[in-house]
């Protein structure tokens, strides 16, 4: 689809606040005598640590000087950037997969991680490993010890983003899949890059503390990562937010395509579950052919649209990808933290982020699909959440909650939000609020053995943990003991 006529309706720019960033050259967490100690022993995290106390800072200026300090590490490699609300992991992850089964040489760059940080950057199916990812924040460290007095210190997120330039450079990568950290117009992944397609994935509200409060607003920041001449393919989108995004591709005339969700290839949840595709996973239909597509929810449809139509640009534009290709790179793509089933203190769990309101609405879609009966949720939210919201979408009469913190971040303290849980839905059949993970370790543990106080006494056995992706991080380190999410 291109882009068609846009109304007189108009939007504005959101400029989000920008606190400065200490001029003063800051304490990087390096060692004493650091340039003549191993980069390897030591301690990166404190370094990370300290450039994240400057919290979220938009702004083009200090990641343009720092990869021009770097020799541009980032020129001469095509990337994919892909912005939006929802599902821009899981596009990542599909298109990384099929390019890597094509024969290309794959880096993708994500965020945030569950339990590393090495996590955000991957190569054909391997993080970065522990020692390059050491000596790169390392050198990184050394040159931004180099600042000027007055010159501002990149944050956190764009220390990161560069050290994953530095790698994909020295890895030789053929393409790069690119997903924005937040927004877009001002979002560190769009400096100096060479996109040979921009993607924009389902638009909802979200981060509007720094994006903008209404939809149009959102949309604008987002879509600002067209460029001319680049083709750029959207999901499908309300009104309100279509029209921003193709207002935005005229004026630099990129050609807009806006998708069509695939569809099942058997439409009953039923069937699909018991008959698959060759690779042992439910089917999806696209242009007449059949795929594999393990990634859970209907959601999926629409994110599976973007890649498969990402595929078709990359075709003209010469990358030699087959269909068994695709199916074979679908086959293989995992993006854990969503819709991912685990078995802990003998019991199985649902995993899913779901932190902000059109999130939940795909986590309940599915559990109405493949769920009956009352829900047990294990939830945690971050301060700056819609959790009133959040819970109004997915709590039903019936259900039975527990509140839990978030270490290390500003998370809604868990009294108050069973509180706001109790308000969300009054006839929740029990509300508590855990401490820890672990006495929620030790709940899950004697879970077969208690009851309730009141009627129905059995405890549900559908049980969900959602809320915050930082959750499901912690709950994978610190509960199931994984050095890495899988």
């Amino acid at each position: 689809m291109g882009s068609r006529p846009i109304g007189s309706a108009s939007f504005r720019i959101f400029e989000p606040m920008h606190d400065r960033l200490s001029t003063a050259t800051p304490d990087l967490g390096l060692p004493v005598q650091s340039e003549t100690t191993d980069p390897q022993a030591w301690q990166w995290s404190n370094f990370l640590d300290h450039l994240g106390r400057f919290g979220v800072q938009l702004g083009l200026e200090r990641m343009t000087g720092l990869l021009e300090r770097l020799g541009q590490p980032q020129q001469g490699i095509p990337v994919i950037h892909v912005a939006g609300t929802n599902g821009k992991g899981s596009v990542c992850a599909m298109l990384s997969h099929i390019l890597w089964a094509a024969g290309y040489r794959v880096g993708r760059y994500s965020s945030p991680h569950l339990v590393s940080w090495r996590e955000r950057i991957w190569v054909n199916g391997q993080w970065i490993p522990m020692v390059e990812w050491s000596r790169l924040l390392y050198d990184l460290a050394q040159i931004l010890k180099s600042y000027p007095p007055d010159q501002e210190c990149p944050t956190q997120f764009e220390v990161s983003t560069a050290a994953a330039w530095l790698y994909f450079q020295a890895q030789k990568v053929d393409i790069v899949v690119l997903e924005v950290g937040l927004g877009g117009r001002l979002d560190a992944t769009r400096v100096g890059i060479e996109p040979v397609a921009t993607i924009i994935t389902s638009i909802g509200m979200d981060h509007w503390q720094r994006l903008g409060d209404t939809l149009p607003q959102i949309a604008a920041e987002k879509a600002a990562i067209a460029c001319t001449g680049i083709p750029m393919i959207s999901a499908p989108q309300v009104p309100e937010v279509l029209e921003v995004i193709c207002r935005q591709a005229q004026q630099v005339q990129a050609p807009l395509q806006v998708v069509d969700p695939v569809e099942w290839a058997l439409p009953d949840l039923n069937q699909r579950e018991s008959n698959h595709t060759e690779f042992g996973q439910p089917g999806i239909r696209w242009k007449g052919e059949t795929y594999p597509l393990p990634l859970r929810g209907n959601v999926q449809l629409i994110n599976s649209a973007l890649a498969l139509a990402t595929v078709e640009v990359l075709r003209q534009q010469g990358y030699a990808i087959t269909s068994d290709q695709i199916r074979q790179g679908l086959a293989q793509t995992q993006w854990p933290g969503r819709l991912q089933t685990i078995e802990l203190g003998g019991q199985t769990l649902l995993l899913d982020g779901a932190h902000n309101l059109p999130a939940a609405v795909a986590l309940r879609q599915y559990l109405d699909q493949t769920m009956s009966g009352s829900i047990c949720w294990f939830v945690a939210m971050l301060e700056t959440k819609d959790a009133a919201g959040i819970l109004k979408m997915l709590l039903r009469p019936g259900d039975q909650v527990y509140t839990l913190p978030i270490n290390d971040h500003l998370g809604i303290p868990p009294q108050m939000l069973a509180t706001i849980a109790e308000q969300a839905q009054p006839a929740l059949t029990a509300v508590t609020a855990l401490g820890s993970l672990h006495q929620w370790q030790e709940l899950l543990a004697h879970w077969d053995g208690l009851t309730l106080p009141k009627e129905p006494q059995t405890l549900p056995q559908n049980l969900v943990v959602c809320g915050s992706l930082y959750l499901i991080g912690q709950i994978m380190q610190e509960c199931l003991g994984w050095e890495l999410a899988h």
